[in-house]
């Protein structure tokens, strides 16, 4: 997060936590330790990659968060790579 400028839009983080919603328990989980630690720290490169890690099929997704599989192509982008520890880490 450093200096990178804060996420302040409450909607758009509102929005963003609502999109977070997967029919897998397990990534509901995943989200939840992740929005309860980060939600207000949130940079606007943060929810861009939020945003296009939540753009996948919830199984790809599982996949990425318990680590069974790293991003690879156009997703495997620092700030794509950097959110993704942080929801592996929440």
């Amino acid at each position: 997060m450093g200096d990178t400028p804060h996420q302040s839009d409450p909607l758009r983080r509102a929005r963003l936590r609502w999109r977070a919603r997967r029919g897998l328990l397990e990534n509901d989980l995943i989200f939840e330790r992740f929005f309860s630690r980060y939600e207000h720290d949130l940079s606007d490169a943060d929810v861009a990659a939020l945003t296009r890690l939540l753009e996948l099929s919830d199984n790809d997704l599982m996949d990425l968060l318990l680590a069974r599989k790293e991003p690879e192509g156009e997703l495997a982008s620092p700030d794509v790579i950097r959110v993704l520890g942080m929801l592996r880490s929440a």
